[in-house]
């Protein structure tokens, strides 16, 4: 799909394009979603730049994600996808600055460019270009990165709980062992993929504030450059202390598991040690007396078997109610 955007007054107006159809010359970002060849040709005749395929976009070389060619800055990224459901993922994008003009190219649908779109068709600045776009865009991918590592912080303090406060009671009486496993085990795969996003983005956001020299940018545009390496950076060190802290946590996880498994085995054995004796001294007599009333009872078969189907169940349901089962 084929998208651009042109201002009209203090607004960003939408505009879907037709296959085939010539891009305005007013636009100043074209959004590209999946496209098809006929659009791929349609932004090569308008801006005279090539748009990459979705494979070179996928390329994890520095060199193949950030560079410059006839005259236009092309730079891909790595963002998050639903990562507001169970299965987050990341998904490459790829920005070429042409002149004063934005072209964006993506085969999925990152919130920030549902958060900037919907922003700017609210309120734009009057002079709009392409670079001021693409910072609305850049801040609020940091932005939305620093969300989700936020939830992150407060899921994984959660599980913190759930661990050490629960543990001193000889169980988890909270929450089953799978649920804290596959917790941490998503905490950790998406922290590792905001990680890889935040990498990304400040190889992007350095790549640009090198490049903004050559392309005459203001100081203020140049400042907010800055702003956001630092704000990578911090974002960085945090998804890092939190994938330190899952890992102790699933560290923790596992030996209090372990111990508890311990304990349990422990009484087992035990149960094992008192009934032995009794066991011995039947195996060495065999219970072959002379003198035992239940043989002449006509109800002493059933009763035995009644009696060892409650000599097994008694004691499995003693171990379920203790939760060692």
């Amino acid at each position: 799909m084929l998208s651009v955007y042109i201002p009209r007054g203090t607004v960003l107006e939408k505009i879907s394009i037709d296959p085939g159809a010539d891009v305005p010359e007013g636009a100043v970002w074209i959004d590209l979603v999946a496209p098809t060849l006929a659009e791929d040709k349609a932004v090569e005749r308008a801006l005279g730049v090539a748009v990459p395929t979705r494979e070179e976009m996928q390329e994890i070389e520095i060199t193949s994600r950030l560079y410059v060619e006839n005259g236009a800055r092309y730079m891909t990224a790595t963002l998050m996808c639903h990562s507001d459901t169970e299965s987050p993922k990341t998904t490459a994008v790829t920005f070429i600055l042409a002149g004063h003009r934005l072209v964006t190219v993506r085969y999925d649908e990152p919130r920030p460019f549902v958060i900037v779109t919907s922003r700017l068709a609210r309120s734009c600045p009057p002079a709009l270009t392409g670079e001021t776009v693409m910072l609305d865009l850049l801040d609020a991918v940091i932005d939305r990165a620093a969300d989700i590592l936020e939830r992150i912080g407060a899921d994984v303090d959660q599980v913190s709980r759930d661990i050490f406060e629960q543990a001193n009671v000889g169980m988890l009486q909270g929450r089953p062992y799978n649920d804290i496993f596959l917790s941490i085990g998503r905490k950790g795969d998406l922290t590792s993929k905001v990680r890889e996003s935040l990498v990304s983005v400040g190889r992007l956001v350095l790549f640009v504030a090198n490049e903004a020299d050559g392309m005459k940018w203001p100081k203020d545009q140049r400042a907010i450059l800055k702003g956001m390496q630092r704000d990578v950076g911090s974002l960085s060190d945090h998804a890092t202390y939190l994938s330190n802290k899952i890992t102790f946590l699933l560290d923790a996880m596992l030996g209090v598991v372990s111990l508890q498994q311990n304990n349990i085995i422990k009484i087992f054995s035990v149960a094992a040690v008192v009934f032995m004796p009794p066991t011995l001294v039947a195996s060495i007599y065999g219970m072959n007396f002379k003198h035992m009333p239940e043989l002449d009872w006509l109800a002493g078969y059933p009763f035995a078997l009644v009696l060892m189907v409650v000599a097994a169940v008694v004691p499995y349901l003693f171990f379920k109610w203790k939760k060692w089962l």
